[in-house]
């Protein structure tokens, strides 16, 4: 059964076919999808395939993607979770994205801690990555001030608009936590 989370003011929850105009509204977003390592989606058939994607990924346990709804709401306003899942080496990579209507407003933030609790303490996780544009300066300090430890620049490591791009890697080891 797909686990639903809590914070103060976000439920993290499944995505569902519901979600797909949602979905849709944000990654269709250029300020989304400009960090994104993806081309910002066209149709409402991309999100719908996306949120299959994130089912597959769950159910194979390679990944797990949640949905973003702020308790006021029952709009997702953005996703959550880890691919690159290795239950075997104890580590996945977290990403998440939000709409830029609720930028700035603390949400990523208690996302992201929430996940990565769940991610160390249910998922038995040693080590959580992350991979960054290199001008995404939201994203990389919401890392820096949760503890993640940059290691380094992957070099042209995300082709987006025919361009490759630096990014950086990140981890946060339980032990760090």
């Amino acid at each position: 059964m797909f686990p639903n989370l809590e914070t103060e003011r976000l439920r993290l929850r499944e995505l569902t076919e519901e979600d797909v105009p949602a979905i849709f509204r944000c990654l269709s977003n250029q300020e989304v999808t400009r960090y994104y390592g993806q081309e910002p989606f066209v149709d409402e058939q991309q999100a719908d395939e996306l949120i299959k994607h994130f089912a597959k990924n769950y159910e194979e346990k390679r990944g797990i993607r949640w949905g973003i709804e702020r308790k006021d709401s029952s709009e997702v306003i953005g996703t959550i979770g880890f691919h690159l899942w290795s239950a075997a080496h104890q580590r996945a990579e977290i990403g998440y994205e939000i709409h830029p209507d609720y930028w700035r407003q603390g949400y990523t933030k208690e996302a992201v801690q929430k996940v990565i609790a769940y991610g160390f303490e249910t998922m038995n996780l040693n080590r959580i990555g992350a991979v960054v544009f290199l001008a995404n300066e939201a994203s990389n300090q919401l890392l820096r001030k949760l503890g993640f430890q940059q290691e380094g620049i992957l070099r042209d490591y995300i082709y987006q608009n025919g361009q490759a791009y630096d990014t950086f890697i990140y981890s946060l080891l339980k032990k760090d936590e």
